[in-house]
């Protein structure tokens, strides 16, 4: 995989490389220590300063050779070609392996399923451009190649992959729609939890009212930028965290849901090969859609 280096003066190697892919520094700067990066057909180091117009050279890494990752486990698989894989992601499922968590993970039935994943993540994140939480559900893309990989990493830092969100928040809100900022980085307390941070990473959500309830509202949610736990800081921010979502509210659940009422609704982007819009669409899951039936006393 090459391609040119563009609006990067002066910067770093390692860190211009980890946003463009998407990846974190420390993998970036094995791959760099490894030989697999190379900037004008040269070898060089993470610290090495880019003038802009370079060449840069990424080879190709296959992070399915790993043994111990791969396992049978089911996959709601929406679509699948040589460059990518949509699914649909099942509440309580992890997206990729963890210190605490190494297995059950939606990487370990990625790999036994596709045996080729790009490597640019490295052996825990492969082909992970973005991820969804734990107990969010719904659609989310993987990249099958390091070309794509770089593809789609871009088209989400330049807000041409769109994703929307649909969730239940406690209280009513007043206001129809809006528009929630607020940068967000680690609690100073509690280092397991985000929060809106002076010295955060600057993130923007826009919201739409769908349906009201008593006690609790039904919203559509979009990302101008992907930060973790966006939605569930921005909304509790406000004050109407996610129903269930036990790390940032005490608030009582009243109903059979187990995790915040968080579902990744819509992905559209750019196919990286053949440059086609693609738009993908899940329904909420049953666990989410029999809160609203209740909610509007169907149930």
């Amino acid at each position: 995989m090459n391609f040119l280096v563009e609006g990067a003066e002066h910067r770093r190697l390692d860190v211009y490389l980890s946003e463009r892919l998407s990846a974190t520094r420390s993998h970036v700067q094995r791959l760099i220590a490894d030989g697999l990066i190379k900037v004008d057909g040269e070898q060089v180091k993470a610290s090495y300063k880019l003038a802009g117009g370079e060449e840069i050279s990424i080879q190709e890494t296959n992070a399915a050779e790993v043994e111990y990752l791969p396992e049978d486990l089911p996959l709601d698989i929406l679509y699948e070609d040589a460059a990518l894989i949509v699914v649909n992601k099942a509440r309580g499922m992890t997206v990729h392996p963890a210190e605490t968590v190494k297995h059950g993970t939606l990487v370990n039935a990625l790999l036994y399923h596709c045996k080729d994943l790009s490597g640019i993540n490295g052996i825990k994140r492969p082909g992970i451009v973005h991820r969804l939480d734990k107990d969010t559900s719904g659609v989310m893309v993987v990249a099958k190649t390091d070309a794509a990989h770089t593809s789609l990493a871009e088209q989400i830092k330049d807000k041409v992959a769109r994703r929307t969100y649909l969730a239940i928040v406690h209280g009513v809100l007043t206001d129809n729609a809006g528009i929630i900022t607020g940068a967000i980085g680690r609690d100073k307390v509690d280092r397991k939890k985000m929060a809106i941070v002076p010295n955060g990473k600057p993130a923007v959500t826009e919201f739409k009212v769908l349906e009201r309830f008593k006690d609790f509202t039904y919203v559509e949610c979009k990302l101008q930028t992907g930060r973790t736990h966006q939605i569930r800081v921005h909304m509790t921010a406000i004050g109407h965290p996610l129903l269930g979502d036990t790390k940032y509210t005490t608030r009582k659940n009243p109903f059979d849901i187990h995790g915040q009422a968080l579902h990744s609704h819509t992905l559209s982007l750019i196919h990286p090969t053949t440059g086609e819009l693609m738009e993908f669409t899940v329904p909420l899951p049953d666990d989410m859609r029999i809160v609203l039936d209740k909610l509007e006393g169907k149930g």
